[in-house]
């Protein structure tokens, strides 16, 4: 009776330890449909820091900016004057430059060096600036109008992106260098008259020597 449950007590605890083993040596299963790198980077941050990971970012490539056109022909400014009954002058103009460009326009009367000058934006190749002049109108008299085209350090990125850093992709007659090493600038001067052609002397005197 001693030896058949002593046997029975044997039988049992060599029962107990084979399941233990098992449990042990068990694998979790692992689907092999689900990618475990996307299940990673997909972890927030907090339930990263919880459990101790440390969170990988999803991949998302962004797509491609589409390629600037670089500015290809070379610069035409063309301007025309209008005189106000106030006797102060308005600049208009067109150009072939990219929009938004910014534009410095000045008109310098010739008799005296007095000058006015004003900052105007390409719209739809068109520019206007303007009026000119002091209060009391402009006197007759000749006058130059320059339209300057700024170096590109002030013009917006996508004058520059189109034009070229330093205006490398400006060309044509009225273009010239900065002179202050800022690279490509763009410059016209147009001479215009205010009132009658001042009058001149045409008179040839001949100088003839006395005895």
């Amino acid at each position: 009776m001693k030896v058949s449950r002593l046997g029975w007590i044997v039988g049992l605890a060599a029962l107990m330890l084979s399941g233990c083993e098992g449990s042990e040596q068990e694998k979790p299963v692992v689907d092999a449909s689900i990618d475990p790198t996307v299940a990673v980077a997909e972890i927030s941050d907090d339930a990263a820091g919880e459990s101790g990971l440390e969170p990988r970012a999803v991949s998302s490539a962004s797509p491609p900016s589409p390629d600037i056109e670089p500015f290809d022909q070379p610069v035409a400014i063309s301007v025309e004057v209008k005189l106000r009954s106030d006797r102060r002058l308005m600049v208009d103009g067109t150009t072939n430059l990219p929009d938004t460009t910014q534009l410095q326009v000045q008109v310098e009367r010739e008799a005296s060096g007095v000058r006015w000058q004003e900052r105007t934006e390409v719209k739809g190749g068109h520019f206007v600036t303007g009026p000119f002049g002091s209060g009391s109108g402009l006197p007759d008299g000749g006058y130059s109008i320059t339209v300057n085209l700024p170096p590109m350090s002030v013009q917006p990125s996508t004058v520059r992106d189109r034009l070229g850093e330093e205006g490398a992709h400006l060309s044509g007659s009225l273009v010239g260098v900065s002179r202050h090493g800022l690279g490509k600038v763009a410059s016209i001067t147009q001479r215009f008259l205010v009132g009658s052609q001042p009058r001149r002397t045409t008179d040839s005197v001949e100088v003839q020597a006395l005895d």
